[in-house]
């Protein structure tokens, strides 16, 4: 591995130009651009650099599957990770699996320049956004068997009355249930709690509940 190297991994050129410019700009020596997943592979065998930025969707060959070969090839390199999806089963596998920093692409620029030192340094860091994503899931996971079921309802588009007809239970009851699982995760209106619930799959629409 050489020391202050690194290899941009991004299907888009503009993005990879922004990238080039702030890795410069923190004083590395960009030694090679890769466009999909194959040929960040063979990059990163060829130059075993100090550092990795990788985009997780790529043609050819998947983030998480270049990932691995880097960890394979290159054991030493720094894994920067950005990541267009927002699958909190995926950021959690990238983090598991050791990457030294996550972002979301919606993530501000100044978040991950800054962060470039930090990583070089051995320092894991964690995008806003990426925080934010996996705080939700440790919510979701202290959901009662209850909370859930009613999750499912209220995003299925019923009303208390309707959900605690539903269960055998009180519409006040219902309310005290649905309060605490909006509070747990975060959320403050029935839309959240729906798009949360299709972003982390807890719909089952084919279950009677």
């Amino acid at each position: 591995m050489k020391d202050q190297t690194a290899v941009i991994a991004d299907d888009h050129a503009l993005i990879r130009q922004g990238i080039r410019q702030i890795l410069t700009s923190a004083g590395l020596d960009v030694v090679a651009e890769a466009s999909d997943g194959l040929e960040a592979i063979a990059m990163i065998r060829s130059h075993r650099p100090a550092l990795l930025t990788l985009d997780i969707a790529m043609p050819y060959s998947r983030g998480i599957e270049v990932f691995g070969e880097a960890r394979r090839w290159s054991p030493e390199t720094r894994i920067i990770v950005f990541s267009g999806m927002t699958s909190t089963g995926l950021l959690s596998e990238l983090a598991g699996a050791g990457a030294d920093a996550i972002f979301l692409k919606r993530d501000e620029l100044e978040s991950f320049s800054a962060s470039i030192p930090k990583v070089m340094s051995g320092q894991r860091i964690l995008g806003p956004g990426v925080r934010d994503l996996l705080d939700s899931t440790s919510s979701i996971e202290t959901l009662t068997a209850r909370e859930r079921q009613i999750l499912n309802l209220v995003a299925q588009g019923l009303n208390n009355r309707d959900i605690g007809a539903r269960l055998g239970v009180s519409a006040k009851t219902v309310d005290n249930h649905r309060t605490n699982l909006m509070r747990k995760v975060n959320v403050h209106s029935a839309a959240e709690l729906l798009a949360l619930a299709l972003r982390e799959g807890l719909l089952d629409t084919n279950r009677e509940t």
